[in-house]
């Protein structure tokens, strides 16, 4: 099976992201070593998280690529709501990892002073600059592709910025004027963020796995190509759900009963083109009612 040029676009992103994800995690690992700062162990764990986040998003895109088989009618984006569950977790307990080792820190007067710091500001400027530029090249495959999956991995690195400058902050005043407390106070800030984080995608993945309706633009959107489309002189029962990346869409429109059967599956035939055109990450179902009989 060919792949099309879009998915093919949507797949650099992905092994773009997985690399970088990659590289920084190897990068934050050598500077947590030389510097024992809590925030760089806190973007060290953010950057764990990207890594698996990006692998996730990366099996969302090739499975895509995949048609439905026999055992999975539906296909199997619904891997991406599991593995988003186990991500969840992992990422709570390394914030309360985080947050429970720089509190006792900041509480402890004789706490070691952070070491090396120039050798951490410099990973993580590195690390900034090279997240701006995968954050460049997401935007600009995003914007070609239409795809989500890709969207929704450039926000989340987006995201990443804030902790990097924060520890780059902290490893700074420590290094200039001995605030090493500092450090505790941007973990603790940072394992906040990495809490809210998981809850937003556990609560998605939750969500995905108990069959919720897509979101309201995208269905009120979905009704109005359809209360617009000739030769449909209704419509009714339009249902969504959601599995990783996919919306689900059944829907019945109502159309004239002495029309051809070629005729009424090319208006339905249409409409469900116009309905992906829209919204490529659905996957379309059309019921065919003759009008004033349902």
């Amino acid at each position: 099976m060919s792949i099309p040029s879009s998915t093919r676009l949507a797949l650099t992103a992905g092994a773009a992201s997985v690399g970088m994800a990659a590289l920084l995690v190897v990068l934050k690992l050598w500077a947590l070593g030389q510097t024992g700062a809590l925030s760089v162990a806190a973007s060290l764990a953010d950057s764990a998280m990207d890594l698996m986040m990006s692998l996730a998003a990366m099996a969302a895109l090739i499975y895509a690529a995949k048609p439905a088989d026999e055992d999975h009618a539906f296909g199997h984006t619904s891997a991406e709501d599991l593995a988003a569950l186990g991500q969840a977790i992992f990422i709570l307990i390394s914030a309360a990892v985080i947050a429970f080792a720089a509190t006792q820190r900041l509480l402890d007067p004789n706490s070691a002073a952070l070491q090396a710091q120039e050798h951490g500001i410099l990973v993580m400027g590195l690390s900034v600059v090279l997240t701006l530029c995968l954050v460049v090249w997401q935007g600009y495959v995003a914007r070609r592709t239409g795809s989500k999956v890709v969207a929704a991995d450039r926000l989340h690195y987006l995201g990443d910025l804030l902790p990097n400058i924060g520890a780059i902050f902290s490893l700074w005043a420590s290094a200039s004027f001995g605030m090493g407390q500092i450090d505790s106070v941007v973990a603790i800030g940072a394992a906040v963020m990495l809490s809210l984080g998981a809850f937003r995608i556990g609560k998605g993945a939750f969500d995905a796995l108990m069959d919720r309706r897509a979101d309201p633009d995208v269905i009120a959107g979905i009704a109005a190509i359809a209360e617009t489309w000739p030769g449909v002189h209704g419509f009714h029962d339009l249902k969504t759900r959601t599995a990783g990346s996919r919306i689900f869409v059944h829907l019945h429109i109502e159309l004239e009963g002495s029309q051809s059967l070629r005729e009424a599956h090319d208006i339905g035939a249409g409409l469900r083109r116009a309905i992906l055109n829209a919204y490529p990450q659905a996957d379309v179902i059309i019921h065919k009612d003759v009008a004033g009989e349902t």
